[in-house]
């Protein structure tokens, strides 16, 4: 027994001096430089490719057999030697086990490739130079030239089995470069470090890999590192990733030392290459966003989905969605997704979960000044979702803000430039949403702003831009917003309406109608931001409003006088400048109350008063504390910001009342005449001497809108006596008049005294 094994030993002792005996040899009096020649016509015929051998081919016996290549380029066969060469490599080592050697088998022990370059190109008409290459390889004879140069002589029973097990891959220091020309991408991968061991179709095995990707449109640097184990079907095509790790820090030129951050990770990836079905499972996305415009401190986010796509059909569905992120952020919905690589689009569904938009607003820099403290904390949103690589769409949106709820439709343009919306919705207090009103902050040329939300708390000598004209330029807008009922300013309208167009740089408010106070609101405006300065229009028109409520509900103060008020104007501005918007106004009303009267003041009494005491009479009467008008009109143009009135008329019973003047808008100082006279109607409240209703009965005001009423306005006696002057003066002439004609008649006789006294009585015209 122990001769046999020592026989056994004997034999295989031998067997393994030969075998080294026969390497030696090899390695030793073969130079493998020889087969140069031919490797470099076996790449030309199986792959069009022109390969360059400049470094020597060399091989290694131990500690392990192998051979090594260094300084390889190849060229496409449209390319000339002088263009960069569409793939290189420094250099490239390929080993073999050599215990397997023994027993028969060959075993990848090592692979190494240092200095790998490839250079990809897609030109305009999107034709990559790498398909060419594909299309070659993947001929079916092609793929018979290359099989007995890859694979050698068919194996017959006996000879060694190749085994896939690579112990150990390594790749350092490579670069891929990638440019579109199309769209003008210019993407280069470097540094790549690929490391793996126990490469083999059985198991899973570990990958490493650090690469950075540098892009100089957009211009960005990306530092990135990827772990995971890899599972290779080869026979059925089923590649699998499992315990992902994907991590990637990224500088951008436009934001300099704002690093962004990324990572993910996924429980497992699947690809079926040749169905095209792809899934990932467990996937987790955490970043950290800076930039300027999300604040100072970095935004995180956290995304977690599960998804699969199909190749084939271009589809792709995400679902379990779910992104979240600090202050309360938390977003879930489904995606499914058509025509991947065509024209994709997509369909789902998202939600909202409650959540308060005052520290967001904050991060992104807008003042955050509401009348109500609690405004925009409780905001959640639901809608099926679709859209494109152009606009997204909400199309059956309910979105919640605090106690207010919204109903409809809203698209978006992705580009930021283009809205539409159809939204409704029930009863809206805007004015919680509003900044506080407070009194003393009013400057000059706001205040009058304030009824229609234009007056922001800028302070004094601040003259910021009332709109964003550049981002107004390009603005495509198409929107329709109503409510039940709408509070603003303290005024409440029912059923507004508003009706929103815009584009190619001008906006349009087409309608704003609502029952206002038993009345119609009606409304038009627009601004045009082509023009420099930019221009502003705006028609309202009042209808029937019932001025008591409107006065006190507006003005927090009692109305001085009551009656249904109609307007009808027109006017414009041209500026981009709050302090100057009052100044540059122009425009025209016209205004007329019907059916009304003034408060806690009866003019009817106080005139027949001062008539009574001319006529050295008392009045008797009772009169009521307010004073009844048939009608109130006027109109007024503004020139420049300041309104002026000529035609102001007030017919009271018996009265009629005109009146002139000014109002600058800006300043709010006004300065205006009023006259009343005493005219014969059937309805007088007193009766006058006819020759007193000659005598108008003049009041001045004037003063600022924010001063006393009561200071206001004053008797003006020194008109009231100019016009008795006169009114005296006619009388005296009258009465001269008179005698004169007498005493000419019975000197002339009748005819020839009427000749000559028409005469006489022309001079005392």
């Amino acid at each position: 027994m122990k001769g046999l094994v020592r026989t056994l030993l004997a034999v295989i002792g031998v067997l393994g001096l030969v075998v080294v005996a026969a390497v030696v040899y090899v390695t030793t009096f073969f130079d493998p430089n020889d087969l140069k020649p031919r490797l470099v016509e076996a790449v030309r015929q199986q792959s069009g490719l022109e390969l360059a051998l400049e470094g020597p081919l060399n091989w290694s016996f131990y500690p392990r057999l192998g051979v090594s290549v260094e300084d390889a380029r190849a060229w496409l066969p449209r390319q000339s030697a002088e263009d960069s060469p569409f793939a290189a490599i420094d250099s490239a080592e390929v080993s073999l086990a050599f215990a397997p050697l023994l027993s028969g088998e060959i075993a990848i022990d090592g692979l190494m490739m240092d200095g790998m370059r490839l250079d990809l190109i897609r030109d305009e008409q999107g034709r990559g130079n790498w398909e060419a290459l594909l299309e070659r390889l993947q001929d079916e004879s092609a793929e018979q030239a290359l099989a007995p140069a890859s694979a050698g002589p068919a194996m017959e029973q006996g000879e060694p089995d190749v085994a896939l097990d690579i112990a150990s891959v390594e790749v350092s220091n490579s670069q891929i470069s990638y440019v579109d020309r199309g769209s003008n991408l210019d993407v280069t991968v470097r540094d790549l470090a690929i490391s793996s061991s126990n490469v083999n179709p059985a198991n899973a095995f570990p990958v490493e890999s650090h690469f950075v990707v540098d892009s100089i449109a957009p211009a960005l640097s990306s530092e990135v590192d990827l772990k995971s184990k890899v599972r290779l079907g080869l026979d059925d095509g089923r590649y699998v990733l499992e315990g992902l790790q994907l991590e990637t820090r990224t500088d951008m030129a436009d934001l300099p030392e704002r690093r962004q951050t990324l990572s993910l990770n996924a429980k497992q990836v699947v690809g079926e290459l040749k169905s095209g079905d792809y899934r990932i499972e467990g996937a987790e996305l955490e970043g950290s966003l800076a930039h300027p415009a999300l604040g100072d401190e970095p935004l995180p986010l956290d995304l977690s989905f599960a998804g699969e796509a199909n190749t084939e059909q271009q589809t792709a569905q995400l679902h379990d969605l779910m992104l979240s992120s600090e202050e309360g952020l938390k977003l879930t919905g489904t995606l499914a997704f058509t025509n991947l690589l065509s024209s994709p689009s997509y369909t789902g569904q998202i939600k909202l979960a409650p959540l308060s938009l005052r520290p967001w607003l904050e991060r992104f820099g807008s003042e955050l000044d509401t009348a109500d403290d609690e405004a925009l904390s409780d905001v959640a949103l639901t809608s099926p979702l679709k859209g494109d690589a152009s606009q997204a769409t909400l199309s059956n949106l309910t979105l919640i803000v605090d106690d207010n709820t919204l109903n409809g439709r809203l698209s978006v343009g992705l580009d930021g430039r283009s809205y539409r919306f159809d939204l409704q919705g029930e009863r809206l207090n805007l004015d919680a949403y509003l900044p506080p009103v407070e009194e003393s902050d009013a400057g000059e040329d706001t205040a009058l702003l304030e009824p229609v939300g234009v007056a922001t708390a800028q302070t004094e000598g601040e003259a910021g831009e009332l709109v964003p004209v550049e981002a107004l330029r390009d603005l495509s807008l198409d929107g329709q917003l109503s409510f039940t009922e709408l509070k603003v300013k303290n005024l409440t309208l029912m059923r507004p309406q508003l009706v929103l167009k815009g584009g190619e740089g001008r906006l349009r408010l087409e309608s704003f109608d609502a029952r206002l106070y038993d009345g119609e609101l009606n409304t038009t405006a627009s601004l045009d931001v082509r023009e420099t300065p930019i221009r502003w229009t705006f028609a309202p028109q009042l209808e029937n409003v019932q001025i008591v409520p409107l006065v006190e509900d507006f003005s927090g103060e009692p109305s001085p006088l009551r009656g249904r008020l109609n307007l009808d104007g027109d006017f414009t501005s041209r500026t981009n400048a709050l302090d100057t918007l009052l100044r540059n106004l122009n425009g025209s009303a016209n205004f007329q109350v019907a059916d009304g009267a003034v408060f806690d003041v009866n003019v009817s009494r106080e005139l027949c008063t001062v008539v009574a005491m001319l006529e050295g009479e008392t009045t008797s009467r009772e009169w009521s504390q307010d004073t009844r008008f048939e009608r109130l009109s006027g109109s007024v143009r503004v020139v420049d910001g300041v309104a002026h009135n000529e035609d102001l008329n007030i017919v009271i019973p018996g009265i009629e009342l005109s009146g002139e003047g000014e109002l600058n808008l800006p300043t709010q100082r006004f300065d205006y005449e009023a006259r009343a006279r005493f005219v014969d109607t059937a309805d007088a409240a007193c009766n006058v001497n006819p020759r007193l209703e000659r005598v108008p009965f003049p009041v001045h005001c004037e003063g600022t809108l924010d001063g006393e009423p009561k200071t206001w306005c004053a008797f003006d006696r020194e008109a009231f006596q100019e016009s008795l002057s006169k009114l005296a003066q006619d009388e005296v002439k009258r009465k001269a008049s008179e005698r004169i004609g007498k005493e000419l008649e019975k000197r002339l006789g009748e005819d020839a005294a009427g000749e000559l006294g028409d005469a006489i009585r022309g001079l005392f015209k």
